[in-house]
């Protein structure tokens, strides 16, 4: 395909606008590490919350939704839908912990809750673990995606593609900080999502679309594929595909922008916020436009693409000049794109460079943090002056570049891949991340075991253990392994909790006062330091502990938040009736989570 003068114009805005926010941000940027990592802690929810939903609205996203669907149908989205449920729970509950917590860094934590060398080490390993390794191997994956539209839509080389794809987003990154990457968000989520519309109506507008009937005829003639829902009837179908998502996965997993509790740069928006009520309110934004508004426009493409190119010998032959390596599934969304017609090419290449660069400049801007904050500073420079530490973020954010560009080229072949390396790799480990908060008994040994066995399990899983050996009737060997990864890290980190030494009643004091988590899993740490002589309940003395009405909430937030995904998507899918009833749901159910919201003890409200 070919770039017509107004396409290069198009670019060009899109680019300057990019680079003048960065310019703009790096004013301010420059002057701390609490501008440069957090926006001086005083970002609005409506920011951030977009800022998030941009985050995780990356390049490869729509070609992982497209795999989904044309291996298993629309059903096969539950892999991720049943995450919101991770995401509910971090709006009503740990929203309000993170930000009463006053950390830099969902790692400095550590340190709070826990205690010690060890719990220095925790910290410092997983700067690096999650800050460099796991950080870019997602951002790899959205390289990856790069490359793939790259390749397939103007025959680019795969160099070409990183190094061109990279260059701007450093920029912008490295000089504007937090602040310049959530205004761009901002813009580029704008531009993004106005691409994804146009190329899911360009996909109904296909000939081979058209002459089924267009939308109604393609869907009646894929049947199950284009259903909400897994075929029901089938346990070797729903179970991997509905159950275990909903049951196990959402608790049990950390994935990086869905860790239960929150963390990463979720955590790290949540930090910036005003205060606990702008954190709640970006953290529910973030859910309702992640996981309501954006899939339908990916999800008709995918469903077009079947008709289109229902094998990927229709796409070779259409493609004879695409690389073997990437002809996977995935990438008939880079193909559809290819429909476009010139002029409006501009604006979707646009768009996905604007998902491109949204994603990897969050990850670049989180991942310094934690090399700068909890490494670097914690260990290397302890007395290095904050221009010193921004100079150091602003090189590791190159430096993460460098290496997420490197796993692109080299080790990834397509989305679905560093999607199942990722899940299990956190495998088990995600009830902690829920428990720490609510149970004194966690200590940092619990974390450390999950974290080394959850690897271990996952490397023996994907490496070694062929997929035949482990498959049976009804699952199929994803599910499998990871259902014994969760069992297995599981019980080894609870073992290792009873076994090993509690932290300090003098920590557990600090981080009570600090949080005032309250509930049952805290009565000893509280009657220890009553018969001390000591009042760390202060807040809570006279109120009733709200946990019980947060989780009500969370669960009319699931409710709404489903509702308005399957409302969209009847509405899309043309089903009014459907919509209509799912929507109202929605609507009530939103009224009264809201009245609830504002019974609720939060610090910021008018």
């Amino acid at each position: 395909m070919k770039l017509v003068r107004i396409d290069f114009i198009i670019l060009a805005v899109f680019f300057s606008i990019v680079l003048l926010i960065g310019y703009i941000a790096s004013k301010k940027a420059g002057k701390n590490t609490s501008e440069f990592f957090l926006g001086g802690r005083g970002m609005p929810w409506w920011l951030l919350g977009i800022s998030m939903v941009a985050c995780t609205f990356s390049a490869d996203t729509p070609n992982l939704v497209t795999g989904f669907v044309r291996e298993d149908g629309v059903g096969k989205n539950w892999a991720w839908w049943a995450f919101l449920i991770t995401g509910m729970v971090t709006v009503f509950i740990y929203a309000r912990l993170w930000r009463r917590s006053n950390v830099m860094t969902d790692l400095e934590f550590y340190e709070i809750r826990y205690r010690g060398k060890i719990a220095s080490f925790l910290r410092g390993f997983r700067a690096i673990y999650l800050g460099v390794f796991f950080n870019t191997l997602i951002m790899g994956t959205v390289t990856l995606a790069a490359i793939k539209i790259g390749d397939v839509m103007f025959g680019i080389k795969p160099w070409i593609t990183v190094v061109s794809a990279s260059a701007i987003v450093v920029l912008y990154a490295g000089l504007g900080g937090l602040r310049g990457v959530v205004w761009a968000d901002f813009f580029q989520y704008s531009i993004a999502m106005f691409g994804a519309v146009l190329a899911a109506v360009v996909a109904i507008r296909q000939p081979e679309v058209q002459e089924i009937g267009g939308l109604h005829g393609m869907l009646e003639q894929l049947g199950s594929k284009a259903a909400f829902f897994p075929d029901l009837s089938n346990p070797s179908v729903y179970i991997p595909l509905l159950i275990i998502p909903i049951a196990v996965q959402w608790w049990a997993v950390w994935y990086p922008g869905a860790e239960p509790g929150g963390g990463g740069y979720i955590a790290q928006r949540m930090l910036s916020a005003k205060n606990e009520k702008n954190a709640i309110g970006a953290t529910l934004l973030f859910n309702f436009a992640h996981y309501a508004l954006r899939p339908w426009p990916w999800i008709i493409v995918a469903l077009a693409s079947i008709i289109i190119y229902p094998d990927l010998d229709s796409i070779r032959a259409e493609f004879p000049n695409l690389t073997e390596t990437y002809l996977k599934d995935d990438i008939a969304y880079p193909v559809m794109l290819s429909k476009l017609s010139a002029g409006w090419l501009g604006l979707v290449v646009a768009s996905i460079i604007a998902a491109y660069m949204s994603t990897i400049g969050t990850h670049l801007n989180w991942g310094s943090s934690y090399v700068v904050n909890d490494f670097y500073r914690r260990f290397v420079r302890k007395d290095a002056s904050e221009k010193e530490l921004v100079k150091v973020g602003r090189i590791t954010t190159v430096v993460l570049m460098i290496i997420a560009g490197t796993f692109a080229l080299t080790f990834l072949n397509n989305a679905t891949q560093a999607f199942d390396i990722l899940l299990l790799s956190g495998a088990g480990s995600g009830a902690i991340y829920l428990l720490r908060w609510f149970w004194w008994r966690i200590n940092a040994w619990t974390e450390i075991v999950a974290m080394i066995f959850a690897t271990a399990f996952a490397v023996v899983l994907v490496f070694i253990v062929p997929d035949e050996a482990v498959v049976t009737t009804n699952l199929d060997a994803f599910t499998v392994k990871l259902l014994i990864a969760v069992t297995g890290t599981t019980i080894v980190w609870l073992v290792t909790t009873f076994v090993t030494k509690p932290e300090r009643m003098e920590t557990l004091y600090e981080f009570f006062m600090l949080t005032h988590p309250g509930g049952p899993g805290w009565k000893k740490v509280v009657r220890h330091a009553e018969a001390a002589g000591k009042n760390i309940n202060e807040m809570e003395e006279g109120k009733k502990w709200e946990m019980p009405q947060q989780l009500l909430m969370v669960f009319i937030g699931i409710i709404v938040i489903y509702g308005c995904l399957f409302s969209i998507g009847s509405f899309v899918y043309g089903n009014t009736l459907p919509g209509v009833i799912t929507g109202a749901i929605a609507v009530v159910g939103t009224v009264i989570m809201f009245r609830l919201l504002d019974k609720l003890r939060v610090d910021g409200k008018a």
